[in-house]
């Protein structure tokens, strides 16, 4: 992952900012980032969405396709991730950098995502046992400054309370042969209920104390770090350490209940933003993920 190097007086200024609770940029301990979010800025996707998070950027494109369901759940559609990390992001994504990152963040959104307790993957089926949606998820990596799964995960989020996918209609010849039939109708399509998916939140440890959405400086003085998937409901869904650093049994209690706080509080202006998004239509101004 993107790195920076920092020297023992600069680790010793930002240690000792976060114990009094001020960080480089003004923050509080448990405060993100300016955040801006755009949906609907890829045309040829079901859905899409991007995320600006101080100056990490992260653009997610949804295509829906029609596949096999698997063998173990064959009444539920699923979801599968790409994360390609550009090398624009950060020279350090460039060649196996940016191949090993990629498949880690793939990997983690899966287990966060893909699964019945997040989505309602049974509205994906189609033929039980024969037919169902299969949702490609892209992440592209525009520009990295630290906390990538959290941007992620709200960009993902969003993306998907963006896609549409058409209306299928089944018929069967007098063969009994079955045969699938989407609608054309741009506003005959399916919604998918995104009010479960959860947002990741990611606390790293600084000296005794921890800190949301971590800039590049802040995780160079991080020695450990705990990943949490958290719902609107603020239940835990996932957790991860990550770091070579050891966590305590107190500090991992703490930045828990702290990213279920965190997590909790997210949800409700992310869908308050989404919901007056959709309302305004053709009259929201676009800026695309060039702008």
């Amino acid at each position: 992952m993107a790195a920076v190097e920092v020297s023992e007086a600069e680790k010793v200024y930002i240690m000792h900012g976060v114990r009094d609770d001020l960080r480089l940029d003004g923050r509080e301990c448990e405060d993100y980032r300016h955040m801006e979010i755009e949906t609907d800025v890829v045309s040829n996707t079901a859905g899409s969405a991007k995320i600006s998070l101080g100056h990490t950027d992260v653009l997610v494109g949804v295509k829906a396709e029609i596949g096999k369901p698997k063998a173990m759940v064959p009444d539920e559609g699923y979801l599968e991730f790409f994360v390609d990390c550009s090398a624009n992001a950060t020279p350090e994504f460039e060649g196996r950098g940016g191949e090993e990152l990629g498949v880690e963040l793939s990997n983690t959104l899966c287990k966060v995502f893909n699964n019945r307790h997040s989505l309602d993957l049974r509205s994906l089926c189609i033929c039980p046992g024969e037919n169902c949606w299969v949702l490609y998820v892209d992440v592209l990596l525009l520009q990295c400054d630290g906390n990538l799964f959290d941007a992620i995960s709200i960009a993902i989020k969003a993306a998907l309370f963006n896609t549409r996918i058409p209306k299928v209609h089944i018929s069967e010849d007098e063969e009994g042969v079955k045969e699938i039939e989407l609608s054309d109708d741009p506003y005959d399509c399916m919604r998918l209920n995104v009010k479960n998916v959860p947002c990741i939140v990611t606390l790293c440890k600084i000296g005794h104390r921890h800190v949301v959405d971590a800039t590049l400086q802040e995780k160079a003085c991080s020695v450990a770090s705990l990943l949490i998937s958290v719902t609107h409901r603020g239940t835990v869904t996932c957790v991860r350490k990550m770091g070579g650093g050891s966590l305590d049994p107190e500090s991992i209690f703490e930045m828990t209940e702290a990213g279920k706080r965190v997590g909790k509080a997210l949800h409700v202006p992310l869908m308050e933003l989404l919901q007056k998004e959709e309302s305004l239509g053709k009259k929201r101004q676009k800026v695309g993920f060039l702008g």
